[in-house]
């Protein structure tokens, strides 16, 4: 028989939420002898391997009358099935649903959440074929979903579909929609209420509208916005074109204090259903979910996501100049902190995030995708406003790749990211890619041109911590102790001093989350340290010098801008007053 388009059916069944196990089954139809069954190796917005088959048991195939067939297993998340003697084959599985964040799955007595990319296995021959997914689960479950729906049916066009719509289900969904040039909007607040809907979706439309106007169209006709409110600190989300799954934490604060984080990475991951959902790296064109898919363009898919993100808040009027350099600060210190700018650039960190890109790593090795792409983002809109007098910016130059290449299906490689910046500028951008997105050279030049031409400066402040300003030395506090997690070059410290020392005392003075203090109580500039490395008590001596180090930077209004600096400011930050 022939498997071209006959669907392909799912069904989850929740059962013992105690115990957090998914039953999955899966019905494929098979013609040929030997039948290889694939659980996704990754998943997109999370570039780097994501060993989802460890979360696998009880593993077994039956044949259309129900006998188990035989199979073995090939690599880590592989198996090849004997199908010769049945047209179809039925997989199922428990999948271990225990981690809550914006990219996993997770059950348990109030909720279903699924990311399907990364529990639901598929035939690589058959991801085309048309699904149905059938839900059992609680009656009285609502289901968030950008899917097709009909009763507790999901329905999605092709494997790709369904690996990219999440779905949550739960009794505590609330929600609302609006609606902008005829696109759909829906948010969903799972496990919170009091939610200020007016404000919220207020705010949602101004950003939603801002970013559509920019773009002249939304890639889909509706989006979801899946939102988890836990009980502790979080903050993460994921993109996928027709929806994003967000969790943020304390529940309790997300609009209070964490209302503008809320904000910000709504913003940021609409901005993704242009910027690597449909604009795609040729080397993600499609996505390939056996293997890393390697690419060094991470400054483009999230560096111009990170900066578009929050300037769209600016823009919309969301934000104002106050809120919006808080952001901006939070990229410019992560940048001068990390010394790992001059030994990698951002390109060559892009195609590591398959190696280390998501945990610190060791020091100094490598820069982030998202702070340096931002940096860099925010510089090429600069020098394209600078060469336009003001006239077009970076949104015009991603309007360009999403017309003339995502809108046809066509992937981008970094000389036609390139080749598009200098066309909408009219100016080479030869130096800036050879030296920053290519090279190592410091930002500092650069920053300080681009700031300047919108009436910008940046301020750099002494840290107010002596461990950071004069020992050159960062720390997490550990039961009244403290850890040390970064060290700067040349410091004081970085003579003495390893990431992961437990420091117990100053001057035989035990502490009790006063670390600072006690330094400078000493009014010393040598102070004998009790720590424990590799599981050995030692003493060290730490002495300052007169070089200071970590140092605060804020970006700041000159106290006298220019006319052709107002105006800049006005045209970069769309300020109508």
């Amino acid at each position: 028989m022939s498997t071209t388009n006959s669907p392909i059916h799912y069904q989850i069944t929740t059962e013992n939420p105690q115990q957090r196990f998914v039953k999955i089954r899966a019905e494929f139809p098979v013609n040929d002898k030997i039948t290889t069954v694939k659980l996704p190796a990754w998943r997109p917005g999370r570039y780097e391997l994501g060993n989802f088959a460890k979360n696998v048991k009880g593993f077994r195939v039956f044949d259309a009358n129900s006998k188990e067939l035989t199979y073995r297993k090939t690599n880590k998340d592989t198996w090849e099935i004997v199908s010769e003697n049945t047209d179809s084959i039925t997989v199922e599985y428990l999948y271990f649903a225990n981690e809550l964040n914006a990219g996993s799955t997770y059950f348990d007595e109030h909720q279903l959440y699924v990311n399907p990319v990364n529990c639901m296995v598929y035939v690589p021959e058959l991801t085309s074929n048309p699904i149905e997914l059938k839900l059992e689960i609680n009656a009285e479950w609502k289901i968030a979903c950008g899917l097709k729906q009909e009763n507790n049916v999901l329905f999605a066009k092709d494997f790709d579909e369904l690996a990219d719509s999440p779905f949550v289900c739960s009794s505590q969904l609330e929600s609302a929609a609006y609606e902008v040039q005829g696109y759909q909007f829906y948010i969903w607040f799972n496990s919170i209420s009091n939610i200020p809907w007016e404000k919220v979706v207020e705010d949602f439309k101004k950003f939603t509208t801002k970013q559509i106007e920019h773009f002249g169209h939304f890639p889909t006709p509706e989006f979801h916005f899946l939102i988890h409110a836990l009980p502790y600190i979080a903050y993460h989300g994921v993109e996928h074109l027709t929806t994003t799954v967000i969790t943020l934490g304390p529940s309790h604060q997300v609009f209070k204090d964490l209302y503008k984080e809320l904000l910000g990475v709504s913003s940021h991951e609409l901005y993704h259903v242009w910027n690597v959902k449909s604009i795609r790296p040729t080397d993600m064109l499609p996505y390939n979910f056996s293997q890393e898919n390697y690419s060094e363009l991470g400054y483009v898919y999230e560096g111009v996501t990170t900066y578009m993100g929050d300037l769209y808040l600016l823009k919309s009027g969301v934000f104002d100049l106050v809120n919006y350099f808080l952001e901006f600060n939070d990229q410019l210190q992560k940048h001068f902190d990390n010394a790992g700018r001059f030994n990698y650039s951002v390109a060559q960190s892009s195609f590591d995030t398959w190696l280390d890109g998501y945990v610190p790593g060791i020091p100094g090795r490598k820069t982030s995708i998202y702070t340096e792409g931002c940096l860099l983002a925010f510089v090429s809109d600069i020098y394209i406003r600078r060469a336009t007098n003001n006239q077009k910016g970076l949104e015009d130059a991603m309007r360009t790749l999403y017309t003339d290449f995502a809108q046809k299906g066509i992937g981008y490689d970094a000389e036609t990211y390139k080749h598009i910046l200098e066309t909408t500028a009219g100016i080479s951008f030869d130096a800036l890619f050879t030296n920053y997105f290519y090279g190592t050279e410091d930002y500092k030049q650069i920053l300080n041109e681009c700031l300047n031409y919108i009436g910008l400066k940046i301020e750099k402040i002494p840290s107010k911590s002596y461990v950071e300003s004069k020992l050159g030395m960062k720390f997490l506090p550990k039961n009244g102790n403290v850890v040390v997690t970064a060290i700067a070059p040349e410091s004081p410290a970085s003579l003495v001093c390893s990431i992961g020392d437990e420091i117990l005392s100053v001057n035989d003075y035990k502490l009790n989350n006063d670390f600072d203090n006690w330094l400078t109580f000493s009014a010393s500039e040598t102070n004998s340290l009790t720590i424990i490395r590799n599981g050995k008590l030692q003493e060290i001596t730490l002495t300052a010098n007169d070089s200071t180090f970590y140092p605060k930077f804020e970006v700041q209004l000159q106290e006298q801008l220019s006319e052709d600096q107002k105006v800049a400011l006005k045209a970069w930050a769309e300020i109508n007053q």
